[in-house]
């Protein structure tokens, strides 16, 4: 069965020293294709040249939310013209983190909207990042989506059923981490079992978040699988068919890869 790795950064430290070997060991678990994100402008040739390496794996352009002050001049043009390369198939990751606050709010907010109307005028869709903002992600997604021309997923889902059901409401998909397979994650897990079953996708936000029963090791694409087998238990579900349904919903979504 065909299985997805929908958000991983094959080029940060801890996988990208090794990357031949991790994109082997994924591949050996089924993997059969992975979403390369990038988080800073630098790092964009570098994303890029990973994904032409490779025929199973894309790359996004943009910008984490973290690093909204560092980028003061990174505007929609830059997103859009990167943006036309043919390996490259979403915006982001871009979106609010107000956990950490390591960027200014408003910064933030200035940033997610610049990648928002460079999804708009791609016809790409966003790749979101929100923690602890929650209240702001929906009203700023919910403003886009009245203007149109905007698609996405929340990745890495970690908040309320609330914003679960505001981004569904949206036409946003909401991407599971293995963060669903932490024993203390249950309000998460209640969540999963309400998603619809052609809205969700599963990811590993590798290197981090390594799902059980792999915590603490440096997370890899390879892990999506336990992942995904966990997620299938969870909602009483058989796993080939989970995984066909997952990837039937990343091509969906992420259609320019299809």
């Amino acid at each position: 069965m065909p299985l997805i790795d929908s958000h991983c950064h094959l080029n940060y430290e801890g996988l990208v020293e090794r990357q031949d070997d991790v994109l082997a060991a994924a591949r050996e678990r089924g993997v059969t294709g992975m979403l390369n994100i990038s988080t800073r402008q630098k790092e964009w040739p570098d994303i890029v040249a990973t994904a032409e390496r490779n025929d199973d794996v894309w790359a996004t352009i943009g910008v984490h939310p973290h690093e909204a002050d560092a980028h003061p001049d990174l505007g929609v043009e830059a997103l859009v013209e990167a943006a036309q390369h043919p390996k490259v198939v979403a915006i982001g990751e871009c979106g609010l983190d107000y956990y950490y606050d390591k960027s200014d709010r408003e910064a933030q907010k200035a940033r997610f909207e610049a990648h928002i109307e460079a999804a708009r005028q791609t016809g790409l869709p966003l790749v979101v990042h929100t923690r602890d903002a929650e209240e702001d992600t929906a009203e700023i997604l919910r403003r886009a989506v009245e203007k149109g021309g905007v698609k996405g997923v929340l990745h890495c889902f970690t908040s309320s059923q609330w914003l679960a059901d505001e981004a569904l409401d949206f036409g946003f998909y909401i991407s599971l981490s293995g963060i669903v397979t932490f024993k203390n994650a249950k309000d998460l897990q209640e969540t999963a079992k309400t998603l619809p079953q052609d809205r969700f996708l599963v990811e590993t936000d590798s290197p981090f978040l390594a799902p059980v029963p792999n915590r603490g090791k440096t997370c890899e694409p390879a892990f999506v699988a336990d992942t995904a087998a966990f997620v299938a238990d969870l909602r009483g579900e058989d796993l080939d068919e989970l995984q066909a349904r997952t990837t039937d919903n990343f091509f969906r979504l992420f259609d320019k890869a299809a």
